[in-house]
């Protein structure tokens, strides 16, 4: 997710950032190392392009400086998609690693699943975002695995 603009809220304690979807989110200070204080306040900002524009670095007054990636203030403010992600990312590692201990090999799990094998290659792709968590219970269900989903409150900050 690239960043648009960065913003410093001093009274808030808080960095403003803009993400490319036209949300804003916002990211304490209190959870940012080295964390910016009234003694020590943010000098300077800027999108780093270093980062792929998906990051921001930021100046104390100390000289020291801190960077924040966007995947950061997006597991902060418990961004829905950004967690749909995470959800798929370890459907697929658990997958990986079953497949890995099973001692079955993909042509077979491909022939199980009624699929090809090029389809289960892009299933068990870590990078790949446009699979289902459907398709990946799938998956894991072509690998004796049972998939257990816990709802529960979230733990106060």
């Amino acid at each position: 997710m690239k960043l648009r603009r960065v913003d410093v809220d001093a009274r808030g304690g808080a960095f403003s950032v803009r993400l490319s979807s036209g949300l804003t989110y916002r990211m304490p200070f209190s959870i940012c190392v080295p964390r910016p204080t009234a003694a020590n306040p943010v000098v300077e900002t800027w999108i780093d392009p270093e980062m792929g524009r998906e990051g921001f670095v930021y100046h104390l007054a100390s000289g020291a400086e801190g960077a924040v990636h966007a995947d950061h203030v997006l597991h902060h403010n418990h961004d829905p998609a950004y967690l749909a992600d995470l959800v798929l990312y370890e459907l697929t590692v658990r997958a990986l690693e079953r497949l890995e201990r099973s001692g079955s090999n993909r042509r077979a799990l491909a022939r199980r699943l009624h699929t090809t094998p090029a389809r289960l290659a892009r299933l068990l792709d870590t990078t790949n975002r446009r699979k289902s968590i459907g398709e990946m219970l799938e998956v894991l269900h072509g690998l004796d695995c049972d998939v257990e989903i816990r709802v529960r409150p979230r733990k106060a900050a």
